[in-house]
């Protein structure tokens, strides 16, 4: 007869005790889980409306993290348009200080997002679907008629519009305020209204929302997520992620880009700067030759010459807002993830430093859970010499050698010093969920 030793008994004792489910042996060994928690603001607690799951309620994220902060000194750098002919290559001339400021005006929005300002020529959805059957000869007929062609083209010309409405709304201080200042009606609603919609009547609304809209849609039923996903085609999507996240290039050919979008969006720190960066608000002013030359010269180096595991490109004309990525330094716990970064270039750069936040969840004790990156050089001692490939490689060498003496996290900080085998265990995994999702696409999820 085989002895059988005591721990395997004990072992299987644990085991029929807990379901067949592992637990730690031992009360020092904790699960390998950790999560922020987003139950309500981390900056006013909730006193300023909820989160709804994000880090930052959208009060606090509008004065907090605008667009361009104009109460910065780096606002205070004057940008009068010159006749000199500088060329950009001596000193500035209109960087100086002036007596005659310009009035910081609210920042333009793109033309796309007046949408369907008009109501006298808004048109519903029955009335499109009800011309479109109506046959080829009646496109002509009507007042407001001007195409031609058969209904099977003007049905697919109204399926082109599905995700392409406007985008939400960015966080607005003024509104925010107004909003908790001013009660809101009730709804009365009848119960049970929203759940039994007809499907025509939500195809009709999915046509109005934009594609984080129209993802968010898709999670909250089966029955909605399958109207979705047979109202958007996956190259639909495919646009959607190449546009929102220019930088992804997917290692699998055949993926389905619904689920791909998704984890996309699920993997961000903070929703609000999602939308945040694809508004694109520009600041106030003009923008000087220095600036411009500057960052042309940086493209042309990032694009021609990039650092290893480094890769950065502009999203708007100005170059206000840029996308970048960071790939995790070998031998790290980040080692294989993809990380993106927001970063927004103000007008006074490189005079002043810009804005860097990771859009990709990390587990780090520099970066806060709204995806703040705690850098001297972008904070306190930015320099002229420093440019934007030398912050993102000082972000990158971060992730390898984090510092803890003063932390974005102090729980992380904490955890690193004391339970280093334990934060490399949590930061590892979260890597795998968050930012390596053609590598292990079933961690992206609980």
């Amino acid at each position: 007869m085989s002895v059988i030793a005591p721990e395997f008994l004990n072992f299987i004792k644990r085991l029929e005790d807990n379901g067949d489910k592992l637990v730690p042996a031992s009360p020092t060994e904790q699960p390998l889980e950790f999560e922020f928690n987003n139950s309500s603001c981390y900056v006013c607690n909730g006193y300023y409306g909820p989160s709804f799951g994000e880090p930052v309620c959208i009060t606090c994220h509008a004065f907090l993290f605008p667009d361009f902060p104009s109460h910065l000194p780096s606002s205070y750098f004057c940008s009068e348009k010159t006749d000199d002919g500088d060329s950009g290559n001596d000193e500035p001339s209109d960087l100086n200080y002036s007596s005659e400021r310009r009035v910081n005006k609210a920042c333009p929005l793109p033309a796309w997002w007046y949408y369907r300002n008009s109501l006298d020529s808004e048109t519903s959805p029955e009335d499109e679907s009800r011309a479109s059957n109506s046959g080829p000869g009646a496109s002509g007929s009507g007042s407001g008629g001007s195409g031609s062609g058969p209904s099977s083209a003007h049905r697919e010309g109204i399926e082109d519009l599905v995700g392409h409405g406007p985008p939400p709304q960015p966080p607005s201080l003024a509104l925010s305020l107004q909003a908790l200042s001013t009660p809101r009606p009730p709804d009365n609603l009848a119960p049970g209204l929203v759940e039994h919609l007809p499907a025509e009547v939500l195809l009709c609304i999915f046509r109005y929302l934009d594609d984080l809209s129209l993802c968010a849609c898709s999670c909250v039923c089966v029955r909605w997520r399958r109207l979705v996903v047979a109202r958007v085609p996956p190259p639909r999507w495919a646009a959607f992620a190449a546009t929102r996240w220019p930088l992804f290039r997917p290692l699998l050919a055949n993926i389905d880009w619904h689920k791909k979008y998704q984890s996309l969006v699920e993997s961000c720190f903070c929703r609000n700067c999602l939308v945040q960066m694809f508004v694109q608000a520009q600041p106030a002013g003009d923008e000087s030759a220095w600036r411009r030359n500057r960052l042309k010269i940086e493209l042309k180096m990032l694009r021609n010459d990039p650092p290893e595991g480094i890769a950065a490109t502009p999203l708007d004309p100005k170059c206000c807002h840029w996308q970048a990525s960071v790939t995790g330094p070998v031998g790290s716990p980040y080692e294989g993830g993809v990380f993106y970064l927001y970063i927004q270039v103000p007008y006074s750069y490189p005079m002043g430093p810009p804005v860097v936040r990771f859009l990709t969840r990390i587990l780090h004790p520099n970066v806060s859970r709204h995806g703040d990156v705690g850098i001297d050089s972008v904070h306190h001692n930015w320099s002229l010499a420093l440019t934007l490939s030398k912050v993102l490689i000082s972000i990158q060498s971060l992730l390898t050698d984090p510092y803890t003496a003063v932390c974005m996290e102090p729980a992380l900080g904490d955890m690193y010093v004391r339970e280093r085998s334990r934060f490399e265990a949590l930061a590892r995994r979260w890597t795998w969920r968050y930012a390596m999702h053609d590598v292990l696409p079933h961690l992206t999820r609980y």
